[in-house]
């Protein structure tokens, strides 16, 4: 049958769609396109084929670990590997897993169905969770005093993220120091919170890996204790008021002392005018009762016995000299015993005569 050259131009755009069409339905999925889990759990993928196909493989890392048809026919490497058509028993979608993941394990995950369809790739990551511990256990410290907790996390795959929270709140991250250090092929990180103490708190170092769900974490209770009063303030201000104290009565001291010896010396110079005041009156009543005295005509030296009319003065003494003349009997004013300064001691002797002494007393 002959086709004219008019019709070409149709029967070339009717094969392109075909070709379009067939290559479409030719074409398969494979999610996800990556995934990361922790070692020990399960890794899943999942190829999704639009059109007929017969056989399926799957690779991990450049190793050929699974078969599977269309069929449900599944040949494996190991039983670490399995495959299963999806919920419903759709042959177009197989469902590929890995159980108990090891760090091994990470690298490309290949599905290649054969004939157009040809292969997909994704990549598994196997991530590890180590532990977490503060140093030291609960705590306890002087109120406001600076509170320094040590986070240490140990065998973590790839470095994990460490964080701190103080009664279920985030710390600022200026306040802690984090550190790392490989440790094989894993990795052992330090953290160092520096924070005050305000009251009693829960403090808390979470640390964490993408493939973990719910972070790790470790926590002490800080106790915090009422700070001691500041003696250094109270002593300070007991011997200022102390001090201020000795210094008042050190001057009320002197001020008294002071006043003492003025009235001592007062009272001294009073008494000494008196005394001086007292020997004049007594000098002044002495001189008087000199002056008041009148002189004994009867007196006469010791030895002596008699007088003679001769001798007498005209105040009516006289001196004997010889032992005939008669003896003149004693004439004292007799007043004069009653003298307050001045008394008279009068004695007889063997011959009739009385002899007179005369004291003064001052």
């Amino acid at each position: 049958m002959a086709v004219s050259r008019k019709s070409w131009p149709n029967l070339f755009c009717t094969c392109l769609l075909l070709c379009a069409t067939e290559a479409a339905s030719q074409q398969f999925q494979l999610e996800p396109p990556s995934s990361t889990v922790l070692r020990g759990s399960d890794a899943r993928f999942s190829a999704t084929v639009e059109g007929k196909w017969e056989v399926m493989t799957w690779t991990l890392r450049r190793f050929l670990v699974l078969t599977v048809s269309v069929t449900g026919n599944v040949t494996t490497s190991s039983e670490q590997f399995s495959a299963a058509f999806c919920s419903g028993g759709d042959t177009g979608c197989v469902e590929f897993t890995i159980r108990n993941t090891t760090r091994g394990d990470s690298g490309p995950v290949i599905c290649t169905v054969q004939g157009e369809y040809g292969s997909k790739t994704a990549q598994l990551y196997v991530q590890e969770s180590g532990t977490v511990n503060i140093m030291g256990g609960d705590v306890t410290v002087v109120q406001d005093q600076q509170v320094e907790l040590q986070c240490v996390t140990t065998a973590w795959f790839p470095i994990p993220t460490v964080t701190w929270t103080q009664n279920g709140k985030a710390v600022d991250s200026s306040l802690y120091n984090t550190t790392d250090m490989a440790n094989g092929d894993s990795f052992n990180t330090t953290s160092v919170l520096k924070l005050q103490a305000v009251s009693n708190t829960t403090v808390a170092c979470w640390a964490t890996v993408p493939a973990l769900t719910n972070p790790t974490s470790s926590s002490v209770f800080l106790v915090v204790v009422p700070k001691p009063p500041n003696w250094t303030v109270l002593i300070a201000v007991v011997v200022g008021f102390g001090g201020f104290a000795l210094l008042v009565l050190l001057i009320i001291g002197i001020v008294f002392c002071y006043k003492r010896r003025k009235e001592k010396q007062r009272n001294y110079q009073d008494e000494m005018s008196r005394r001086v005041k007292t020997q004049s009156q007594i000098s002044g009543v002495s001189v008087a009762g000199q002056r008041q005295g009148q002189v004994n005509a009867g007196y006469a030296l010791e030895g002596q016995t008699s007088v003679t009319p001769s001798e007498l003065t005209e105040s009516g003494f006289g001196q004997a000299h010889d032992s005939n003349i008669f003896k003149m009997p004693d004439a004292v004013n007799s007043n004069l015993e009653g003298n307050g300064y001045n008394s008279a001691y009068n004695t007889l002797d063997e011959s009739g005569f009385r002899k007179h002494r005369h004291v003064t007393i001052v």
